[in-house]
């Protein structure tokens, strides 16, 4: 959906605070091998009370023999944190906030402490050590070196601050933020391009540059802390030099040089996610294969490790407020190539091997996030009904197109979550078979509130009717007035609320602070129409559906 962008723009993408949550459970669950709890092995978050400055930076290319096929890499010491990513970076131990201006704090800060010389030098001979545990643990190659260098935190910033300003990334940004909004998976006075750099700066504990090739390490993080982080790093330093990330990520995407909206975004949002979920998925694996080699392990052996993490992804910390307080689309999407792309990449290890789940993947790489939610969709190949696309030129020419883009299973997954909760959720996304939404602004009024076409199609008619009743019910948390009208278009005083249907069949609408929606049900299909004219809603409705037949026709759902 949108946020898939967001990483595109960014090309630095979160892994988020799993390590509380892990601990959490770890500490009711049967330890690993050898007595190594989470701790031992490096997957804790632990309080780093210092607040960190910058010092010289450093950086070389030291080299160092590989170790001898099949020897474990060396124990990471305890409070050792994977983190997040550019293709991949990861998260640093958690830190105290500074005070904001006006406010004292209770203690002084004492100044940031920085790696030596000494451990820097340590740090750049453990990239050629874990490169080739990696490479060991993957099957991809060694084709040549990584190159590494040492960053400090401004420098983060700085590269974080750069991607988003790009004026291709920048538009992206701001179409994503307005629909998310209209959708009301973000609050409406949230500044997102704001909230991801500060989420970033908190989390971020190393990244692989695929402009530069180069693994960037930090200055404030303790060496052991670190080499985690390199493993999931360096594993995609090997995905680029077999299948070249970037280029593989837009492989399919006609228009990536044109920032315009298009219905080519519709497929290609789904692929980037998708393939987004490969990459990441991918890195996850050695990661914890690395922190669990000195058991004698690996993360097929360790299915309540694995459990652990993905639950503690989603829990943020007090040293991580930006995380913690995101809204639920956030956390959410902004984790799912991590969490859902390590279980991907471990179905197909468990099934097919290395050479499946790291370069076939890459090789025939999946297309939809239903695919990577549900392994099994993409190991039988299966293959669904396109989606009918309407002529946007035509049904929309009173609009300049603002956005238009794909709504996958992983997006109504957490769009009935937020509306419905988990459990209907977890029910309803297996059901989804295909989505795709426009959002235009009135070409005779700027201000007016952008216009939104959502198109959805469901396995059986009782899912697109509990769809639409979810979608329904949204209304109530999203616009305060939501009167509902009858067949002429006029307010219904006897009309039920809007949220009360269990199922709801056919056509209804209701008027809004910003206009008329309307939620069509139609046999499996379902289109939703906000603030949209009734000539365009009407237009969009018969370009997409043929006249319909007596027969086909459904009674109400049951308020």
């Amino acid at each position: 959906m949108m946020v898939n962008r967001l990483r595109d723009s960014l090309w630095v993408v979160f892994l988020a605070s799993l390590m509380v949550g892990a601990a959490a459970s770890q500490s009711q669950s049967p330890a690993p091998a050898d007595n190594k709890n989470v701790e031992e092995l490096g997957l804790q978050v632990q309080n780093q009370n210092q607040v960190q400055d910058q010092s010289k930076d450093q950086s070389g290319d030291q080299n160092q023999s590989p170790p001898q096929p099949g020897q474990p890499p060396s124990q990471p010491k305890n409070g050792a944190s994977p983190a997040g990513d550019s293709v991949g970076a990861t998260q640093e131990p958690a830190k105290p906030q500074p005070t904001t201006p006006g406010t004292t704090s209770a203690e002084p800060i004492p100044p940031e402490t920085t790696i030596s010389p000494k451990q820097a030098k340590e740090l750049f001979r453990s990239v050629d050590e874990i490169l080739q545990f990696a490479s060991e643990d993957t099957g991809l190659p060694i084709k040549h070196k990584v190159k590494r260098r040492l960053t400090k935190r401004d420098e983060v910033q700085t590269y974080l601050e750069k991607s988003m300003k790009d004026d291709k990334d920048a538009k992206r940004l701001e179409r994503s933020s307005e629909v998310l909004k209209k959708f009301g998976l973000l609050p409406r006075n949230f500044d997102l391009p704001k909230f991801l750099v500060a989420m970033l700066r908190e989390q971020v504990a190393g990244y692989y540059d695929v402009k530069t090739k180069t693994v960037n390490l930090l200055n404030w993080l303790d060496v052991e802390q670190q080499k985690p982080v390199l493993a999931h790093e360096l594993t995609h330093a090997l995905q680029d030099q077999s299948f070249g990330i970037e280029k593989w990520m837009k492989a399919d995407d006609p228009d990536d040089k044109n920032d315009a909206p298009s219905p080519n975004d519709i497929a290609t949002d789904e692929e980037s996610s998708a393939r987004q979920a490969v990459i990441e998925g991918q890195a996850m694996v050695v990661l914890l294969d690395y922190s669990l080699a000195p058991t004698g392990k690996t993360l097929l052996e360790a299915p309540q490790l694995v459990d652990a993490l993905k639950q503690g992804m989603l829990v943020g910390t007090a040293d991580s407020p930006a995380f913690r307080d995101a809204p639920i689309f956030l956390k959410e999407e902004l984790t799912f190539p991590y969490r859902f792309g390590l279980d991907f990449s471990a179905a197909l290890l468990q099934l097919g091997g290395k050479e499946l789940a790291f370069a076939g993947a890459f090789k025939d790489p999946p297309n939809t996030t239903r695919e990577i939610m549900e392994p099994q969709t993409y190991l039988t190949h299966e293959k669904l009904t396109p989606l009918r696309v309407i002529d946007m030129d035509k049904d929309f020419k009173g609009y300049d197109a603002f956005d238009i883009g794909a709504i996958g299973e992983f997006d109504v997954d957490v769009l009935v979550e937020q509306y419905a909760g988990r459990a209907e959720a977890t029910s309803m996304y297996p059901a989804w078979r295909g989505g795709y939404y426009f959002a235009g602004k009135p070409k005779a009024n700027k201000t007016a509130p952008i216009g939104l076409l959502y198109i959805s199609r469901w396995a059986t008619q009782a899912k697109a009717a509990e769809f639409a009743a979810v979608y329904a019910k949204s209304l109530a948390e999203r616009y305060q007035k939501r009167q509902g009208l009858a067949a002429d278009g006029k307010v219904d005083p006897d009309a039920p609320p809007a949220d009360s249907w269990r199922t709801l069949r056919e056509r209804h609408a209701w008027l809004t602070d910003e206009g008329v929606v309307v939620i069509d049900v139609r046999g499996e299909e379902v289109l939703i129409s906000e603030s949209l004219d009734e000539e365009t809603t009407k237009r969009a409705e018969a370009d997409f559906w043929p006249p319909p037949k007596a027969s086909d026709k459904t009674v109400h759902g049951e308020p």
